[in-house]
């Protein structure tokens, strides 16, 4: 019916998205991209289009791509209905795409990084016998130098693999009320940030005031965060592990 509608008004971007939906319910993705790329044509700040198109290239293992549509769907989502479930939706699809780029290109850096390290291991026994050769002995002072190369070589390595090994997230990048890691921040006048969808929540439901400080807050109060979200975006670019939490 939405292949009847297009051919009847083929310049409406809404049955492009509608007809994407159908052919993503049978996993039909290639077709899902053709009818995104359309829709888009015909409305570059789509959210639909954007985020379904995303998740088609991800389909593809086309990750950058992917991650690029996805983020402007979070963008124009955020813009137009910042506390929609399509919002909450695309994040998670998002960060789950994130974490498994994150985790290909982890193990690609690890697994050169052990490479490179077996390498200088060696170097530095050869170069360690070539100096007992030519002296016809190993002294006490050659073998501490030798251990101290070795413990210095295995410190190098494991400064280079910190980013890549998972810890605990800054508290100053949590929501105080999820504990969560922020995607929204917002901060209140009285200076607290919080997850908007979360303030929202407990303005809408539990009463126009701080969590925390108790003092009255309005809706139209909250403003982005955006030292927070710049400060986030660094982590998050140095430790794509944290996008599992």
């Amino acid at each position: 019916m939405y292949t009847e509608a297009i051919t009847l008004c083929p310049y409406v971007p809404e049955y492009y998205t509608n007809r994407a939906l159908c052919f993503r319910k049978r996993n039909v993705w290639k077709r899902v991209e053709e009818d995104c790329k359309r829709a888009i044509e015909l409305d570059h700040k789509s959210v639909k289009a954007h985020y379904m198109l995303g998740l088609a290239l991800l389909e593809r293992e086309e990750y950058a791509g992917g991650i690029q549509k996805l983020e402007k769907a979070l963008d124009f989502g955020r813009v137009g209905d910042p506390e929609g479930y399509m919002v909450e939706e695309i994040w998670q699809r998002l960060a789950k795409a994130k974490y498994t780029q994150w985790e290909e290109e982890s193990n690609k850096r690890l697994w050169r990084q052990q490479e490179l390290k077996k390498t200088c291991e060696k170097a530095l026994k050869q170069h360690h016998f070539l100096e007992a050769s030519q002296t016809g002995s190993i002294s006490e002072e050659a073998a501490d130098a030798h251990a101290e190369r070795m413990e210095n070589l295995d410190e190098v390595f494991k400064i280079a693999a910190k980013s890549d090994t998972p810890t605990e997230v800054p508290d100053y990048l949590c929501c105080k009320i999820t504990l969560d890691i922020f995607r929204d921040p917002v901060i209140s006048p009285s200076g607290v940030t919080y997850e908007r969808a979360m303030i929202v929540d407990h303005l809408n439901k539990v009463g126009k005031f701080d969590p925390f400080t108790r003092e009255p807050l309005e809706l139209d109060q909250l403003v982005p965060n955006l030292a927070i979200k710049e400060a986030l975006q660094a982590f998050l670019k140095e430790h794509g592990w944290a996008y599992r939490t």
